[in-house]
């Protein structure tokens, strides 16, 4: 199961990115636990810059806008 946070206070952005996260997660079948991190201080504990930022397994692997369809079926194949 991959652990994965979005970070980011609550924009539109941040929430479209959970849901292609949970989209392609459910066709692909990968369990995954997912989390929104909304709190400034956690969010910056992980360096980013920008939001929305995706953390999985505790490495950043996206920042600063909503991911391709295509980056998170990379990361959820990985």
């Amino acid at each position: 199961m991959k652990d994965i946070k979005v970070l980011g206070t609550g924009c539109s952005k941040c929430k479209s990115t959970i849901a292609i996260i949970e989209q392609v997660a459910q066709a692909k079948g990968v369990p995954v636990k997912l989390e929104k991190v909304e709190e400034l201080r956690d969010i910056m504990s992980y360096g980013v810059i920008s939001t929305p930022s995706v953390v999985i397994d505790g490495k950043v692997v996206h920042s600063g806008g909503i991911p391709s369809r295509d980056k998170v079926e990379l990361w959820l194949s990985a």
